[in-house]
């Protein structure tokens, strides 16, 4: 039976099996049941196909469902969530502010020790918050706070918590003088926790083993380097069967530099990867894994172009100095042992240190820095990154429109050249006597060799302007977190300002005023450190990226002409 259903983010469809939704559109769905991630039903314009199921949700009388996919949701690591704000008869624990509305079912992570390890994350089921507002930092949904017990980590249920203290005094709050909270209790300042952090409502750990610094550099504060620098290849994609053939699935093997042997990773582990790496680090711009394709997984091109494009997101994480150093990314790159990745696995989804918390694992330097100075730098950069989305995705529209003429329209226009070359090579054979072989062979063969040009166009793609998309769809992934991320700092400078006011006006003392300015240098001194990673990764990036692409257009038009050349030279005799 078909299904209402209403779209929750954009999508693009990118060849004929699907088709483009749009946020808020009003859907026909033919079936709950996803496929891989996948739902077929109609859009608004009549169209008919596929398109993610974690981009919609299904309307049902008096509640919605929204299929998220741990492999394919833009919003992050949840399999299923439901939601029940159409519900006039069951209260939102976000509204109600009561915890007992909050349900954490981990049972497949928990009971599958004797599941093949290629299907442990297959069939996991998660009731979540409902979510109605915006995504958190990095696309991914972040922690609502707005209620006891969803801090700071949804696995704080399962076990028992370690002493907690709060970071500051609670006296303030007796007095009533705390600082307001946001209204908004969806923004991603809020969900994020960053809010909390700020206002030093973050449970400090009675201990925090991991440590990530902030230095000064030549442009300011900068991630203190891997002291253990490696790198990793991905390489041989090799199609896998399981269940006497019955399963499918592309491996992919990557070699780190500092493991003395290689692994075998599936995109499904890739992508739990990434989903945890969101869930952790708030102020830090994740790169995007390549998208999910519903058709046509295992076709050469599609496969050929998911591992250059893993290629690029695995030098981003090992170039990146805090990234590069979490357990979880170590783990997934050297792990062997069946039963050390479930430990290992469980391990990083139980990691406490997350979200705000992660702020608490900060080391950052003693120089003082105007809040001013640093909201003028973050400002600038805004602009910087907005300028830059919009002509990242301006190069990416003229290069995809570029690749389309090479494999189409320039070699049918070569190829028509060449056969009107032909042509003619065939009319002057018309009267033999007046024929001449040898100018007819030359002409003959210049047809041949446009055709030839024609194939040559088409396959050039390959070369260069296939690996510059590689490069600039990276970077529309990582520029797309920033919007968030900034979006902290702005909130935490918002809390800074009131919180001197109110310390001027009395109402505050000033040494609770001086803790949110802390703790809003920690803020500020991460993201700062972000903005200037991304610079230098984006000056080494595309540097490549114009090189490889100049060397490559000039070895073409050197192919090409060497082609003319040699055809040329069949005139010089006669």
């Amino acid at each position: 039976m078909a299904l209402k259903g209403r779209a929750l983010y954009d999508f693009h469809s990118e060849n004929k099996e699907e088709i483009s939704i749009h946020q808020d559109e009003d859907l026909v769905i033919f079936s709950e049941t996803s496929l891989d991630g996948w739902l077929q039903g109609q859009n608004s314009r009549g169209e008919t196909g596929l398109f993610p199921a974690s981009y919609v949700e299904i309307i049902h009388s008096g509640f919605s469902i929204n299929h998220t996919d741990y492999s394919s949701s833009p919003a992050g690591s949840l399999s299923t969530q439901v939601s029940f704000y159409d519900s006039p008869s069951v209260a939102s624990p976000a509204r109600s502010g009561g915890g007992s509305g909050f349900l954490s079912n981990q049972g497949s992570f928990e009971d599958d020790d004797d599941d093949d390890w290629d299907d442990w994350d297959d069939g996991c089921t998660v009731v979540e918050e409902p979510r109605t507002g915006g995504l958190g930092t990095n696309g991914h949904p972040p922690l609502n706070l707005s209620y006891p017990g969803a801090y700071p980590s949804q696995h704080m249920a399962f076990r028992p918590k370690p002493p907690l203290e709060r970071q500051d005094s609670l006296a303030s709050a007796k007095r009533g003088s705390v600082v307001g909270r946001n209204l908004n209790r969806f923004s991603c300042f809020v969900r994020s926790g960053v809010e909390a952090f700020i206002l030093g409502d973050v449970p400090m750990m009675a201990k925090i083993a991991e440590t990530y610094s902030i230095e000064m550099g030549p442009r300011g504060p900068q991630w203190k380097a891997n002291p253990h620098p490696f790198a990793c290849s991905v390489e041989d994609p090799t199609k896998q069967t399981k269940f006497k053939g019955i399963k499918s699935y592309i491996s992919y093997k990557l070699t780190p530099t500092h493991a003395a042997s290689p692994v075998y990773r599936r995109y499904k582990h890739f992508d739990w990867l990434y989903n945890r790496l969101l869930h952790k680090f708030t102020v830090i711009s994740v790169p995007h894994l390549p998208e999910k394709q519903a058709t046509g997984r295992f076709e050469e091109d599609f496969i050929e172009k998911r591992k250059r494009r893993l290629i690029l997101w695995m030098d981003h994480m090992t170039s990146h100095p805090v990234l590069s150093q979490y357990e979880g990314f170590q783990h997934f790159l050297s792990c062997l042992d069946d039963k050390q990745w479930k430990m290992g696995k469980r391990r990083a989804e139980k990691d406490e240190m997350v979200g705000a918390s992660f702020l608490l694992t900060f080391q950052i330097p003693t120089e003082h820095q105007d809040l001013q100075d640093v909201e003028d730098r973050v400002d600038t950069f805004k602009a910087f990154s907005k300028k830059m989305d919009d002509s990242v995705l301006q190069l990416s529209t003229v290069a995809s429109e570029l690749v389309r003429k090479h494999v189409g329209g320039f070699r049918k226009e070569f190829q028509k050249l060449g056969s009107a070359f032909q042509a003619i090579s065939h009319a002057f054979q018309m009267d033999p006597p007046f024929s001449s072989e040898a100018l007819n062979s030359a002409i003959c063969h210049t047809g041949r060799t446009y055709e030839t040009v024609g194939e040559m166009f088409a396959e050039q793609p390959k070369n260069d302007l296939f690996r510059m998309l590689d490069t600039l769809s990276l970077y529309q992934g990582l520029l797309s977190n920033f919007p968030d991320i900034i979006h902290l700092q702005k909130g935490a400078f918002a809390k800074v300002k009131e919180s001197q006011r109110m310390s001027d006006e009395g109402r505050m003392a000033q040494d609770e005023a001086d803790g949110i300015r802390r703790r809003c240098r920690v803020v500020g001194f991460a993201l700062q450190a972000e903005m200037n990673h991304f610079h230098q990764r984006r000056e080494l990036d595309f540097k490549h990226m114009m090189q490889n692409y100049l060397r490559q257009q000039i070895l073409f038009y050197q192919r090409v002409g060497q082609q003319l050349e040699k055809t040329l030279r069949m005139y010089d005799s006669l």
